[in-house]
């Protein structure tokens, strides 16, 4: 049986029809994929509970400090006599961050300062 032989000029006046139908769809797809992208919660740091941040105290030593609240976010070598806990949520949906920042101030292995909620940037 023959092969019947399609004009070229047909195929490409076919073509013409689907190309703009093709962009639209892929066009269409793609707004609809970027609309409902996921976003995930960024958490970064250390999350503090009030009570247990309010249960600090001046004269409280390194190892009860770390007991209570957990390893530092930043054991600084140049400053020794400080520790800091930081924690940072950015929610990835609403883009809504929330920033906390502890800071401890040490004189003979002993809590001497207690900085709460220390805007970010205000680290003196």
């Amino acid at each position: 049986m023959p092969v019947k032989r399609r004009n070229p000029h047909e195929v490409r006046q076919q073509m013409r029809y689907h190309k703009p139908t093709r962009r639209l769809i892929v066009s269409a797809l793609a707004l609809f994929g970027a609309a409902c992208v996921y976003r995930i919660d960024v958490q970064q740091g250390n999350l503090l509970d009030d009570e247990d941040i309010e249960a600090v105290q001046d004269g409280m030593t390194r190892s009860q400090v770390r007991f209570l609240l957990g390893t530092p976010m930043v054991e600084d070598p140049f400053h020794s006599e400080r520790w800091d806990y930081v924690y940072y949520l950015r929610r990835g949906k609403t883009g809504r961050e929330e920033k906390r920042w502890l800071i401890l101030f040490f004189e003979n292995d002993k809590v001497a300062a207690i900085r709460k909620d220390v805007p970010f940037g205000d680290t003196a």
